[in-house]
């Protein structure tokens, strides 16, 4: 295997739906001899990430998810901090996880979650882990913030969509999936308050995923995400693939990467 004695680092951000785009990018780096061992993950991302770590492959994740139902995660009642919790997403993450900790997980994993209390970002590798997932699935005005110890949790990607600093010294080469691909953002329709106020967050979380991305040895952005809307459940299948097609055809590239690492390394 290409990267058989080297440890490899996988960051995948947060971006709803989208997030079946990182099931095909992993098809295709495994595919391709390509094996992250070392993981970090946010939101959509964390659950991508979780069941990777688990040991799943990423054909049972995609039929996984596509079998998970979207209308149960998402039930509209009548919120006072969001519109839903999200106890489904516990339930089914159980079912593939049941050992709620990341002591029982195959790599290493980190998840990244906002802390609303303290105002920080924090990332975590111990714990309850299907409450820590679920904590940095919880987009704001969407979902309920997730209580750990105390404190009141929503996604990670609030202020970090795509953080890497966990692989810095404990991998040999960094690969990074964002969902949010900042350049060729197509044109918003900003007539109401709630279209304002969503391209706020939305240019948010992109701009807050720049400053990973100069610390990964690769980036994958597939820019035909961005003409998917991150609650478009419809587009799954659609999603994978092109996260999938845009990853194979940049295998080559990621090998020769690799493996230009691999000289500097040995040269050492």
């Amino acid at each position: 295997m290409p990267n058989s004695n080297l440890k490899i680092g996988l960051t995948l951000s947060g971006g709803g739906a989208r997030g079946t785009a990182h099931i095909g990018v992993l098809k295709a780096l495994l595919e391709g001899g390509i094996v992250p061992n070392r993981l970090v993950g946010v939101s959509s991302g964390a659950i991508v990430a979780t069941l990777y770590a688990a040991g799943m492959q990423p054909d049972d994740m995609l039929k996984f998810v596509l079998e998970s139902s979207m209308l149960r995660v998402i039930k509209f009642g009548i919120p006072l901090t969001g519109l839903t919790s999200l106890d489904y997403l516990k339930e089914r993450l159980a079912l593939k996880v049941p050992e709620n900790s990341f002591e029982g997980l195959k790599y290493p994993l980190h998840i990244g979650i906002t802390n609303l209390t303290t105002a920080q970002h924090e990332l975590h590798n111990s714990g309850p882990l299907h409450d820590i997932l679920a904590a940095s699935c919880s987009i704001p005005f969407v979902f309920k913030p997730v209580e750990i110890g105390g404190y009141k949790y929503v996604d990670g990607g609030v202020i970090r969509n795509m953080p890497v600093e966990p692989l810095l010294h404990d991998t040999d080469f960094i690969i990074g999936s964002n969902l949010m691909p900042y350049g060729l953002l197509p044109p918003a329709d900003i007539s109401t308050v709630i279209s304002v106020v969503w391209r706020t967050f939305e240019l948010s979380i992109m701009s807050n995923t720049v400053p990973g991305m100069d610390l990964c040895d690769i980036m994958i952005e597939p820019s035909l995400l961005n003409d998917c809307n991150i609650f478009n459940f419809t587009k799954l299948q659609e999603m994978h693939d092109v996260g999938y097609e845009h990853t194979r055809a940049r295998i080559p590239e990621i090998l020769n990467a690799v493996a230009l690492k691999r000289e500097l390394l040995e040269a050492l």
